[in-house]
């Protein structure tokens, strides 16, 4: 009799895949991408997805049944499978970590997952079915369930497709989402009664007023009703009228004009759409040609355009026109912040057929895209998300675009898969035989390198759009200022100035500290401790805001003591800045204006960018301070000023890129000056004012930057001509450690024709009470990269061998960034 396999993967960190059997029923209806319910383990039960189906009898173990099928037809599609086989051969990772990082949560229960009740959710019981029910009702008695407990609850062992119904329907949520409250913003609107649409009615009404006031808030109505063209806020025309919302509401009251709010909905940009034809300046037709002209024989192109060179307005019209031949489109962005604004303009020009994915979205919203995008559905036809877009089911893609290419946020430090996005967005679309353009004002070296070099096209954008100048940059030197007591707290009075002149021109101000908190040490002036995290070899940084001091890299926290630790000396003081303490030196020098900060500790819920994104875009928050969040492509253009608190604070990092990030992170900071008819001004806080860097952000000198840390990664054999592989070594045995980390790197070096450095200890040696040592490998460009990395695994398996190194963990960073 012949038996009947399927080959699975398991969401945990396995290598390997693994077999088990079905009945010939299910053999005949199960597909590549279905997922099915299977134990695993002693009593635990997965979501695993299908790969293959044969008859192949397992040799080593015996292959158990499957619970249930959850899919009527396949989810994932052959490309994903095979471009997550890649991922995980390329980063030297398990497959069974690339499908847990790839597939939203909700569609991965297991018999862990914690399920709670939705609150506030009308649920309308005679609609359940009985198992619903069931679930349904214990939840009312008890905060959350395993599935475990669910499968004891209705006795029987298919429970998953009940659950995925309730979810479905909104009665239940998985734990692991974070919830905020949001409260959309409602914003209040005016308009004449009907009746005073007939021009008798309103001359009539007009004669009856007597208050000059109200006559003149009408008459001011109308003038914005034929410049506006839109609804018109009370806000809006209170200020017009220069009069007070008093008038408004007695106008209202006596029946002559009625109020309404209208909400903004997030998730149907149909309304969004303006039909309007997009025109590109002479500049931005001529940049759009090269990119289509150079896609007829490169698979990959990158345009180099200057900071608000309209890059974007290109982007969208290659989108039009492979929109416009049915195919789907994916744009990438470093960061979710910028979703938020580049959502807003491309509704416009495409309404309802943008979807947006990324990890701020809850459960429920990130299945319903990846079901979209997996039907080729219209509504998900543009896919704009950060780097796990990259994961979803496309079957028809045409174009990749990977804006500001250069971030580093683009690489995935942890968990595994630690893969770039942008160099398995290359992968991917080279599968689809799409086109992918990389587009960034200041390119990574390697990629800038690769379009020099021949193997991308290259295009440049020289000017800005609408022929706007590039900002002034002007250097003040801290040493100096300080010298000549021309220092408010850690603003000079050049910037102080230019600030006062920007508020007089009802201009908005950027200021850009790439440190968060309060400050960074707080230090004892009687014995000089300085407090530590117990788990992390780093000080804890103070947060005034809690008046607590925070591990940045555990979570740690304690409340600020007020006397020394040790000493017990009162004479505690703070050492250096972040976002927290500009925020509050800056309110005490304006105590008018209204001052927001942009960092992780006010962008924590879903909503949070949008509402300070969307406050900054009204007008309603004169300065943004904040970290390298602002860097990234945000585009408002009354932005007239932007002052770089301390540029010294990047240049100075244990890091072969140190000077590269910091050229790139001022240039960034510094487009954000100046965008619309204005030239802008940047205003950079530094101790050397000298330094090569400074001195090309200042001339605005990418070719000079690349051109010497080209000819430095060169002689100290870093990418592009070496392709950099780094494995961390962690245990909370010191000892152990050392003793492991010798080991590996002698059998690496042993082993291995190329360069080994190691093992080193790195800048913060402990986390979370883990001591770390790291050992660097180095391969020249012309070596193969498939054959080294099968000697390292190997090596790595080997490692894991020896009995007393089992029990350290070894991680794999390829082309780590």
């Amino acid at each position: 009799m012949n038996a009947f396999f399927i080959e699975v993967i398991i969401p945990l960190s396995l290598s390997k895949t693994f077999t088990y059997k079905v009945s010939e029923n299910e053999f005949t209806y199960i597909d590549v991408g279905m997922r099915v319910a299977v134990p695993f383990g002693k009593n635990k039960i997965y979501t695993a997805l299908v790969i293959d189906l044969h008859q192949n009898e397992p040799t080593l173990y015996e292959a158990k049944e499957i619970h249930q099928i959850l899919d009527e037809k396949p989810i994932v599609n052959d490309f994903q499978i095979n471009h997550w086989f890649w991922i995980a051969s390329y980063y030297m990772c398990n497959i069974g970590d690339v499908y847990r990082g790839a597939m939203p949560s909700a569609l991965l229960l297991e018999s862990e997952t914690l399920i709670s009740k939705t609150a506030e959710t009308f649920v309308n019981e005679t609609e359940l079915s009985d198992d619903e029910f069931l679930i349904y009702e214990a939840l009312q008695n008890q905060s959350s369930l395993k599935v475990q407990n669910i499968v004891d609850i209705l006795n029987k062992k298919t429970v998953l497709p009940v659950i995925q119904k309730l979810i479905n329907k909104n009665i239940i949520t998985l734990q692991e989402e974070i919830q905020e409250e949001y409260k959309p913003k409602l914003v209040k609107y005016i308009r004449l009664r009907k009746q005073y649409d007939q021009e008798e009615n309103l001359i009539a009404l007009l004669d009856s007023l007597q208050s000059e006031k109200r006559k003149n808030l009408i008459l001011q109505y109308f003038q914005l009703q034929a410049q506006e063209k839109k609804p018109i806020s009370v806000k809006l025309l209170t200020e017009t009228a220069q009069t007070s919302t008093a008038i408004v509401k007695a106008l209202v009251d006596k029946q002559i004009f009625e109020e309404y709010f209208i909400k903004e909905d997030r998730v149907n940009f149909e309304k969004n759409k303006i039909d309007n034809e997009l025109t590109l300046s002479i500049a931005q037709q001529k940049a759009f040609d090269e990119i289509e002209k150079s896609f007829e024989d490169k698979e990959v192109s990158l345009l180099h355009g200057v900071t608000s060179s309209g890059k974007t307005e290109i982007y969208i019209k290659l989108i039009e026109n492979r929109v416009s031949e049915g195919k789907q489109v994916l744009y990438l962005l470093p960061e979710i912040a910028l979703t938020t604004q580049l959502v807003g303009r491309l509704t416009k020009h495409f309404g309802n057929k943008v979807a947006v994915f990324h990890s701020k979205y809850s459960n429920n919203e990130r299945v319903e895209v990846w079901n979209n995008v997996n039907q080729n559905s219209e509504t998900a036809q543009i896919v704009i998300g950060a780097r796990s877009a990259l994961f979803l089911p496309f079957n028809n893609l045409g174009l990749l675009i990977v804006d500001e290419e250069h971030e580093q946020t683009f690489k995935q430090q942890d968990p595994a898969p630690r893969y770039h996005a942008r160099d398995a967005a290359i992968v991917l679309a080279n599968a689809h035989q799409a086109k992918v353009l990389l587009g960034s004002a200041t390119p990574s070296i390697e990629t800038y390198y690769n379009a020099t070099s021949g193997k991308f096209g290259l295009i440049t954008l020289k000017e800005r759009f609408g022929k706007v100048k590039m900002p002034e940059i002007e250097l003040v030197d801290l040493k100096d200022s300080y010298f000549r007591k021309k220092m408010i707290g850690h603003f000079s009075t050049t910037l102080i100035d230019e600030i006062t002149e920007a508020f007089s021109k009802n201009e908005q101000v950027i200021l850009f500290q790439n440190r968060r908190g309060f400050s960074p040490v707080l230090e004892c002036l009687t014995c000089g401790h300085v407090p530590q995290c117990p788990q992390c070899d780093v000080s804890l940084t103070y947060h005034k805001y809690k008046n607590q001091l925070r591990c940045h890299y555990c979570g740690y926290n304690m409340a600020k003591p007020t006397n020394c630790h040790v000493c017990s000396s009162i004479d505690m003081q703070t050492k250096g800045f972040g976002t927290e303490q500009i925020e509050l030196e800056l309110a005490e020098i304006f105590p008018q204006k209204n001052i927001k900060r942009m960092d992780q500790d006010t962008t924590r819920g879903k909503y949070s960018f949008e509402k300070i994104i969307d406050g900054f875009k009204n007008r309603e928050i004169d300065v943004l301070v904040g970290t390298q969040m602002l860097a990234k492509g945000l585009d408002f253009d009354n932005v007239s000023l932007v002052g770089i608190m301390n540029a010294d604070n990047m240049l100075y990092h244990p890091d072969f890129r140190a000077f590269e990030r910091s050229f790139q992170m001022m240039t960034q900071v510094a487009g954000r000056s100046g965008r619309a008819e204005k030239r802008g001004k940047v205003i950079i806080q530094t101790y050397n004012p000298l330094h090569n860097v400074i001195q090309q952000v200042t001339n605005n000198d990418y070719e000079g930057m690349y051109n010497e840390q080209l000819y430095e990664r060169k002689i100290y054999y870093y990418p592009p001509f070496y392709r950099l592989i780094r494995l961390t070594l962690k245990h909370r045995d010191f000892e152990k450690l050392k003793e492991g980390s010798m080991w590996l790197y002698q059998v690496l070096q042993q082993n291995l024709t190329i360069p080994v450095l190691g093992p080193e200890e790195p800048a913060i040696g402990r986390i979370r009470n883990e001591y770390i040592r790291t050992i660097m490998i180095k391969m020249p460009g012309d070596t193969s990269i498939q054959g080294t990395k099968k000697t390292i695994q190997k090596i790595l398996n080997s490692f894991d061998l020896v009995s007393q190194y089992r029990t350290i963990k070894v991680t794999v960073n390829v082309d780590f960034y």
